[in-house]
């Protein structure tokens, strides 16, 4: 091959490598600002919808965390991995219950994205850090496990205590979580509620039997 040919071939090779950059660096920002023509154009043009950024954070991992629910949909469309994982093991519809996102959460979840995680965080977990009750709502209707713990044996109603949500607490213990439950550092409900001198969500705790 001559030195021509051959220079000519690393040129368009660079030429290709930057063509893939500069479409994936546009479609971060398309997920990021809903913007689903360009998302949708950039998925004709071959951008794969499993593709994901330098911390594992899939597309739809991306549009659910910001609540973009045009892009969602357009993502599940084009076959986006539902349950796909994040570095941290976080899911698409744990984010979007993090943040309170519910029509984000809705559409995940008739997709058959998964509610319950033995062993590990789940959505609903997720949901209580910020007190998210409508999400919170939603999940139990799609089956959550109410008393489901994370690695570490804390609950949905731990979480919710721990963080003062009371109308949560509330709703939790309505739909039979146990607030006897410890965990593995010995914490129960109860505890975090006086932890944070919360009265209220301590009554609310002992009327349905915390010890």
């Amino acid at each position: 091959m001559s030195n021509l040919k051959i220079i000519s071939s690393l040129i368009l090779a660079l030429f290709c490598q930057l063509a893939v950059a500069g479409a994936y660096e546009d479609m971060l920002e398309a997920v990021n600002k809903d913007d689903v023509a360009t998302v949708t154009q950039l998925l004709k043009r071959g951008v794969e919808a499993k593709t994901t950024d330098r911390e594992g954070n899939s597309l739809l991992i991306l549009a659910a965390k910001e609540g973009s629910l045009k892009t969602v949909a357009v993502l599940l469309a084009a076959r986006a991995q539902v349950d796909a994982r994040n570095a941290l093991g976080e899911t698409a519809l744990m984010l979007a219950a993090l943040q309170g996102h519910l029509e984000v959460v809705r559409q995940l979840l008739v997709q058959g994205a998964q509610v319950n995680q033995l062993g590990e965080w789940t959505p609903l977990i997720y949901a209580a850090v910020k007190g998210n009750i409508n999400v919170s709502r939603l999940l139990l209707a799609y089956g959550a496990d109410i008393n489901a713990a994370a690695d570490n044996g804390v609950t949905a109603l731990m979480m919710a205590a721990r963080e003062g949500h009371r109308d949560l607490v509330s709703l939790l213990l309505a739909n039979g979580a146990d607030p006897n439950l410890k965990s593995d550092a010995g914490l129960t409900a109860l505890a975090a509620a006086r932890a944070i001198d919360r009265s209220d969500i301590t009554e609310l705790l002992n009327k349905a039997g915390a010890q």
